[in-house]
């Protein structure tokens, strides 16, 4: 015995309904079972079982045999499942076939417009208010949309008879319909001009620049996209604006390298300075700052400066840091004098540690970065440590 539900209990419809009454019937369940539109659990085995009794009750000759002999009597007619769909792009295409859904085409959307622009770094910082000019569809400043001439008189469509849309019948599954359009003679509109707009060419509308301001907050990184809503082309037939999507590039900055929220900048010390310590100035996005080296610092070592780098988009947590990034430099070529004082250093070192000028090797270890560079001009350096050998 079959597992399946009654065909007339399926479209709940009376064993005497008639043919109009499955039609409608089926249209109720087909609307609130379609898949496009119904996601509950169950609701595409739901959809099936519908459009199979539909198959079999919509045809004088299944539906008597299944009368007579119930699910056996037909055989297998209403597996089709979902056949018969297929000049339907889904749920939407159902309902205008039921109900001229293009009687509401008319208000259209506008289009979206895209724009690029370039800020510094610091304006990435701390945000800024740009000026700048966009092309985007608006309204016709000739005809102000009419789409004619100004004094140009309008007609009826002769297409449509006004109404901006047209009938053609369809033959489908639920039988013959007739599906509504836009008119494409007035385009939806129902009227004609006599006198085309020389301006817009009797569209309403034209392409036009326009100066506006764009409020770009502080924390946006390379690539950020700010959306304007409204700010596209113009809606037709009073239909919304589209937007506009502006995509940021920030500027490379001579100083400041950004890394996430943090920023970075290298700060590169004399190998005098390295061994002293002391206090060095470096800038920041808020102004310079002093900041404590210790005696012996190391190339790649970092002094973190808490909250001075990026503030989060829509100050969503702290803001990021600063990191100084120490590199000690190393002079490339020295004078005669200049060698004799390091020889002395060494040997000074010698003396208090054997190994004091043997090589540490390290393995596979990248953070060292130290390089050397021509450093003639620092005579100061020099001088100070011709000084501390010589007692001068």
């Amino acid at each position: 015995m079959s597992d399946k539900r009654d065909y007339y209990e399926v479209l709940e419809l009376p064993r005497t309904a008639n043919e109009e009454d499955i039609k409608k019937a089926f249209r109720r369940k087909a609307l609130q079972y379609h898949p496009d539109r119904n996601k509950e659990e169950g609701a595409t085995e739901r959809f099936k079982e519908i459009n199979e009794a539909y198959q079999v009750l919509s045809d004088s000759e299944s539906r008597a045999r299944y009368d007579r002999f119930g699910h056996q009597g037909v055989n297998g007619n209403g597996s089709r499942g979902f056949e018969g769909f297929s000049d339907f792009g889904g749920f939407g295409d159902i309902f205008e076939s039921f109900f001229g859904g293009a009687a509401g085409t008319r208000v259209r959307r506008g289009g979206d417009v895209e724009l690029g622009v370039s800020i510094s770094f610091r304006d990435a910082i701390f945000g800024t208010n740009l000026e700048t000019e966009i092309s985007r569809r608006e309204i016709c400043s000739r005809c102000s949309g009419t789409r004619g001439e100004p004094g140009s008189a309008t007609t009826t469509c002769q297409t449509c008879s006004g109404s901006g849309k047209v009938r053609r019948a369809q033959r489908t599954l639920f039988g013959n319909f007739e599906q509504i359009s836009e008119c494409s003679t007035c385009r939806g509109v129902g009227t004609r001009v006599d006198r085309a707009c020389i301006q817009c060419h009797a569209t309403g509308t034209s392409n036009n620049r326009r100066k506006i301001s764009i409020d770009v907050p502080a924390g946006v990184d390379d690539g950020t996209r700010i959306v304007m809503r409204g700010h596209g082309d113009v809606g037709e037939f009073g239909g919304q604006a589209g937007d506009l999507y502006v995509r940021v590039h920030v500027e490379l900055d001579r100083i400041f390298t950004r890394s996430g929220n943090d920023v970075l900048i290298r700060a590169e010390l004399n190998v005098v300075s390295a061994m002293l310590g002391g206090l060095i100035t470096v800038p920041t996005l808020e102004g310079d700052k002093e900041i404590k080296i210790d005696p012996g610092v190391q190339t790649g070592h970092q002094v973190i400066l808490r909250g001075l780098g990026v503030p989060r988009l829509r100050n969503d947590g702290p803001r990021g840091d600063q990191v100084v990034q120490i590199a000690v430099i190393t002079p490339r070529s020295l004078t005669n004098e200049q060698k004799d004082i390091v020889r002395k250093l060494g040997d000074t070192m010698r003396a208090t540690d054997a190994n004091a000028l043997e090589p540490v090797i390290v393995e596979n270890d990248q953070s060292y970065g130290s390089r050397s560079t021509e450093n003639e001009d620092d005579n100061g350096i020099w001088s100070w440590l011709k000084g501390a050998f010589t007692g001068q």
